[in-house]
């Protein structure tokens, strides 16, 4: 497969499908309602593990993987829209807020920026104390980039072996799993994964021995990289889960129809891409406790026709408050038949956290989908505020992904929040979306050309934020 087009198949597909589901405001959705007995908040326990994420040293791309065709048909979404004021939230329910006529936007039109917290350990690192500091809430996660212990894994032929089952035993009895994602690394991070002193490592690949290590943490310092070689072939994922999740609340309202357009474009580039990677498609849909519905799940088809129409039935309203069922919307994830041999990513677009007293909730089944080798990709549109986005920057970090934000370049939508980050390169959503999701799929970073790059904060050096130099003051 050539790594350019397979980058471009799976973002791009994602960003115009979640959108589009959020499309249009206030109005009667049909579909099946979802149950939302509290049953539904149970932490799914996790399964045999698959691949995690991409870690901070990317390798060269994987060996071409073998044609297994998926043919993807024309997705097209149709719907009204209704744009949302700043107020939207406090509109009734099911009550449109302007009318239904429906204009006609461009594709490539949505701006967006991204932030990679393991490329800037110490920056994050900081980023969260500010955060954390003076807070009383309980359970907020603190995911420490700085010093992760990663396990690489390649194969005879030098490639990464993607989805080997890497399991750390401590003394106490405490063993966990990650699997190896498409660039042959699993990362466990010691603080907040409880692990410390002497560790057992082992790596099982399911056609080779199992190979084991000792791991003594406090001897490796700061090294904590470990190169294990297994007498297999290492080659790229031949298959792609990828889950959109999409708040529908009302707020969602301003930028959906043009979310919607981007999803043209996405499909006019899988048209022209060689259809050898085997590409699932699901969509979950989210409001809150008290709304029309709480969740609706579309289950992973190959046919893109049956997911658009599914997306074309979903509008935008209910809300109310400003915390979302995040929780509820992630157990859901959970709940899907995420291939063990697949690359996985959940994209998740969205404006605001869980409730409060919930956000622990949502956390412990963000480590489910990570146990799971899911990549979680949040993309965070206008209104997004602190607390959503400290939650979204640890779930992308943990499961060793990139942090997404719509950006006011587009004149889009309502103002959008400036990210606490220190550099990044705005770019069209459509191809950002793309770049993010063919990495996780290559198991190597994939940058922006200079042409496609709108605007440039801070140091930007391909997703490192370089300390800037400050002008001396004359004496």
């Amino acid at each position: 497969m050539t790594t350019h087009f397979q980058a471009r198949l799976l973002p791009l597909a994602i960003a115009g499908l979640l959108l589009a589901g959020c499309a249009a405001h206030r109005e009667t959705v049909a579909g099946t309602e979802a149950t939302t007995t509290d049953a539904a908040r149970e932490a799914m326990p996790p399964p045999a593990p698959p691949a995690p994420a991409a870690p901070v040293g990317l390798m060269a791309p994987a060996a071409d993987a073998a044609a297994s065709s998926a043919r993807l048909e024309s997705v097209m979404v149709s719907g009204s829209r209704i744009r949302a004021s700043a107020e939207a939230k406090s509109i009734a329910p099911g009550e449109p807020e302007h009318g239904d006529a429906r204009q006609q936007v461009q594709s490539g039109t949505l701006t967006a920026g991204d932030y990679d917290d393991l490329l800037n350990p110490g920056q994050y690192a900081r980023y969260a104390e500010r955060y954390l500091q003076g807070r009383t809430q309980t359970g907020l996660p603190f995911v420490d980039t700085r010093s992760p212990l990663q396990v690489r894994v390649v194969g005879k032929n030098g490639q990464p072996v993607a989805f080997a089952d890497v399991s750390v035993s401590d003394g106490r009895g405490r063993t966990l799993h990650l699997p190896t994602a498409a660039n042959g690394m699993a990362v466990f991070f010691p603080s907040l994964d409880g692990l410390a002193g002497h560790l057992q490592l082992a790596v099982d690949a399911g056609g080779s021995q199992p190979i084991q290590r000792s791991v003594d943490l406090e001897r490796r310092g700061a090294d904590r990289t470990i190169s294990i070689t297994l007498p297999i072939a290492g080659r790229a994922p031949e298959a792609l889960d990828l889950l959109l999740a999409i708040d529908t609340t009302g707020s969602m309202s301003d930028e959906l129809d043009y979310l919607q357009a981007e999803l043209d474009s996405i499909v006019t580039t899988l048209r022209r891409i060689r259809t050898d990677t085997d590409i699932r498609v699901g969509l979950l849909v989210y409001r809150d406790q008290g709304d029309e519905y709480v969740i609706r799940r579309f289950e992973f088809t190959r046919n893109l026709a049956d997911l658009r129409e599914h997306l074309g039935d979903q509008q935008a309203g209910g809300g109310g408050d400003y915390p979302e069922a995040v929780d509820r919307a992630f157990v859901e994830a959970n709940r899907f038949d995420w291939r063990t041999d697949a690359a996985k990513v959940l994209l998740h677009v969205a404006d605001a956290p869980p409730h409060a007293e919930l956000a622990d909730d949502a956390w412990q089944q963000a480590l489910a989908l990570r146990a799971r080798g899911v990549h979680i990709v949040p993309v965070a549109a206008s209104g997004v505020a602190d607390d959503a986005q400290y939650l979204m920057r640890s779930m992308a970090a943990v499961t060793q992904s990139r942090y997404l934000f719509l950006t006011d370049d587009s004149g889009v939508g309502l103002p959008h929040d400036e990210p606490d980050v220190p550099c990044y390169v705005v770019t069209r959503l459509d191809g950002l979306i793309e770049r993010v999701v063919g990495s996780l799929l290559v198991g190597r970073r994939i940058e922006p050309q200079a042409d496609d790059i709108l605007r440039r904060t801070g140091a930007y050096d391909r997703g490192v934020c370089r300390p800037t130099r400050q002008p001396r003051i004359a004496q």
